[in-house]
């Protein structure tokens, strides 16, 4: 069972273990990780940035301190030739709440497809685009103020306030309005690092050979039109909206799923048949 959710374990001791570290740095002066993810200096040396949020402050005409832009470039760096939107999966705090939304959803039946509101993935590109243009109109990092991911991170190392209700808010609607409602609709951060991700090298790579149709995988992955290739070609999954949480290898009873390194550019134009 252990080995069975070996990457839902792994990812767990990651999520946590960023919080405490935040926690410890802010708590208790660790040098570690100082500050939360919109800004923060990793062993006080270091510094990190949310791309995104960056981008909404340089929309918004701010000017910039250099630290700020170069933590921006290392983060945005790491994840687009490296570990693709690893942050969703890996590192996001909402990624806890939305997964809980789901196990219940499944354990209630509430997951069934005729029970649920049908939205458009692209809603999170249109909502991306807008919280730049209002970014603009008003002279401030837009998403910000109103991000669930921020109110959640902050509200466990400085106190929730008023961040439960946006996190209850974002619970509800995966749990009763439509499956992974959230990161696989609405976030604009998501959206953000699917766009800019597409070059990252560690991919899950399927193997036809192997494959015997079982459609575990498509079953559980959050992004399932990226599995596109199943059961007909042995490639590599190149959408930049995977979020490498490898539920898909998990499921995988025939191997036919695991990650890899991907070397070479591939075609993406089947992406979403």
């Amino acid at each position: 069972m252990l080995y069975k959710n070996r990457y839902l374990i792994a990812r767990r001791i990651v999520q946590v273990s960023i919080l405490l570290l935040y926690i410890a740095g802010n708590v208790y002066g660790w040098k570690i990780l100082q500050g939360n993810l919109s800004s923060s200096r990793l062993f006080d040396l270091i510094p990190l940035a949310d791309p995104y949020a960056v981008l909404q402050l340089f929309v918004a005409g701010t000017i910039l301190a250099t630290d700020v832009i170069v933590g921006a470039l290392i983060v945005l760096a790491f994840y687009s030739l490296i570990g693709g939107r690893a942050f969703c999966s890996w590192v996001c705090p909402i990624n806890m709440v939305t997964d809980f939304a789901n196990w219940l959803r499944v354990k209630t039946g509430l997951h069934r497809e005729e029970w649920q509101l049908r939205l458009s993935r692209k809603a999170r590109y249109w909502i991306l685009g807008l919280s730049l243009v209002v970014s603009f109109i008003i002279a401030a990092p837009a998403f910000e103020f109103i991000s669930p991911i921020s109110m959640l991170h902050r509200g466990l190392i400085f106190g929730m306030g008023f961040g439960w209700a946006a996190v209850a808010g974002v619970f509800l609607f995966d749990l009763f309005v439509t499956k992974n409602g959230w990161c696989g609709h609405i976030c604009p951060l998501g959206g953000f690092y699917s766009l800019v991700t597409k070059p990252s090298v560690i991919r899950v790579k399927h193997d036809a050979d192997k494959c015997t149709l079982c459609m575990n995988c498509k079953n559980v992955c959050p992004e399932k039109q990226v599995l596109w290739m199943i059961g007909k070609e042995s490639v590599f999954v190149t959408s930049g909206e995977c979020i490498n949480c490898a539920r898909c290898i998990e499921v995988c009873n025939d191997d036919a799923l695991n990650f890899g390194l991907r070397y070479k550019p591939q075609k993406e134009e089947k992406e979403n048949a």
